[in-house]
């Protein structure tokens, strides 16, 4: 999911309060980053759990650039005419993951349509380059939908990653609106599609709620995700990343995050993670 800031809506509810980034672990990390000219989406999204995650140890690498192809309502990634790949990120990417000694990595990207493969090599290369330089690292990969075609999926999937995850981010009938450039039915063919290539492959998924969805839409999509075949899935609140973009519709509570929580496990999921400050990369190296 595409994280926000809290900071940027003074009328939020007391529950979204974070701590702020601190510690030698989130220093050191980010020093690693800097100094090798990486990306994390935890910045990038301005996400409210970057100072616990970091401080942790534990951070979502961005590939392919800031600049997205794409420009879809809620996000705070930056969209425009993307740069050339760097052909030494996947190595670079490594590095710093075996310079932290990370046994957890989440690996995502910016949309890259512009690409011939929109980027399902680069993905490879970085997982192969995170397995080789750290053989006990597990690397969770989240990926674009890559126009719907199957060979991206398939092309990261030969480099064997942990969790293969596809955010569908909001409801079918949102799209049109937070999502023009997405569809729906797209994002679940590419979940579909790691099941019918690697079967026994963990799939995962993330939606946020407060954009204007009702209850029945909700509950709608996490039951087309548990039909495609998605193991793991995480329900978070949409927070606006800049007061550019537009503000929540609505606060969810967190007893209601509990219910939408029990919902998602009655459906079958193996794994989920809801609550105000869940995104899809949040805890992801925890089992349940």
């Amino acid at each position: 999911m595409s994280g926000s800031d809290p900071g940027n809506d003074p009328r939020l509810p007391v529950w979204f309060k974070t701590k702020l980034p601190s510690g030698e672990r989130f220093a050191s990390l980010k020093n690693i980053l800097s100094s090798r000219g990486l990306n994390t989406i935890c910045d990038e999204a301005k996400c409210p759990n970057r100072g616990e995650c970091w401080s942790a140890g534990s951070a979502t690498f961005l590939l392919m650039g800031p600049v997205c192809s794409r420009a879809c309502v809620y996000c705070g990634v930056g969209s425009g005419s993307p740069a050339p790949l760097d052909p030494a990120e996947p190595s670079s990417v490594a590095e710093a993951v075996a310079a932290l000694g990370l046994k957890y990595v989440v690996v995502t990207s910016v949309t890259r349509d512009d690409l011939p493969d929109f980027g399902a090599a680069h993905f490879a290369q970085t997982v192969s380059h995170i397995r080789s330089a750290s053989p006990g690292c597990r690397v969770e990969v989240l990926v674009p939908d890559f126009m719907g075609d199957s060979r991206g999926a398939a092309v990261v999937l030969r480099s064997s990653p942990y969790v293969f995850g596809h955010n569908i981010e909001t409801v079918e009938a949102l799209f049109p609106e937070m999502r023009p450039q997405g569809d729906f039915s797209r994002s679940l063919r590419v979940l579909e599609s790691a099941k019918s290539i690697r079967p026994g492959q963990i799939t995962k998924s993330g939606i946020m709620l407060g954009l204007g969805e009702t209850d029945a839409q909700a509950e709608a999509a996490l039951s087309a995700l548990r039909a495609a075949g998605v193991d793991r899935v995480s329900v978070g609140q949409y927070l606006r990343p800049s007061r550019a973009l537009p503000p929540p519709r609505r606060y969810v509570s967190p007893d209601e995050f509990q219910d939408w929580e029990r919902f998602a496990r009655s459906l079958g999921f193996t794994w989920v993670k809801s609550g105000p400050n869940v995104r899809s990369s949040y805890q992801a190296d925890l089992d349940g």
